[in-house]
């Protein structure tokens, strides 16, 4: 039995394609999984608060020296780093804002940076300490973005491919939904369909 973390980004509800196809994907898995247990995260609409300063202080100092204010900085952050840590896999509807990832997706991101639990530094670098686990990421696009594209650059997978990485979970899987605007908006949305149907029974 697994314990899967699935989590939306998008501030939109029904008209969200990450959302649609994010939530397609986990009832496909639960038809050939039904013993995994599901734990769900809606940012895009219960967004999780922005780390601060008293936050900052709070995670590099002692248990024992901390305030009240930062005691309090800690009472979401906490949990949210233990349930990250405790489950096996990662299914992220993410959708394409700007050019990258939601601004909520990034602020529960920053909650899980932590020295000593998701990554350490030594004199050869960063070192990720989450291991054995796996993320699949199922993204929404309105344009395609090669690396020579006139409408902008993908900031969004390299992102999650690196902060993914520095925590020590290299076994990601994208699923790209690209030209909701700019291309063939159903093809897309029926393409990534059948990917994921395949990936339920196969990931």
């Amino acid at each position: 039995m697994r314990h899967i973390l699935h989590i939306d980004a998008s501030y939109s509800s029904e008209s969200s394609v990450s959302r649609v196809l994010s939530q397609e994907f986990i009832t496909a898995w639960k038809r050939f999984h039904p013993e995994d247990v599901i734990l769900y995260r809606d940012l895009g609409h219960f967004p999780v608060p922005y780390i601060n300063e008293t936050w900052i202080a709070a995670v590099h100092s002692p248990p024992e020296s901390h305030t009240l204010e930062m005691i309090e900085a800690l009472r979401v952050s906490n949990p949210l780093l233990e349930e990250f840590l405790a489950v096996d896999c990662y299914v992220f509807g993410v959708p394409m804002y700007g050019f990258t990832i939601p601004a909520t997706l990034k602020a529960y991101l920053e909650h899980l940076i932590r020295v000593g639990r998701t990554y350490e530094v030594s004199e050869n670098g960063v070192r990720g300490l989450v291991h054995g686990k796996k993320a699949l990421f199922i993204t929404s696009r309105g344009g395609n973005y090669p690396p020579d594209s006139p409408f902008g650059e993908d900031h969004q997978e390299p992102y999650l491919r690196t902060i993914f990485g520095s925590f020590g979970i290299w076994d990601v899987q994208f699923v790209n939904v690209s030209n909701l605007v700019l291309g063939d908006r159903e093809q897309s949305i029926s393409l990534a369909q059948a990917t994921l149907q395949n990936l339920a029974a196969h990931w």
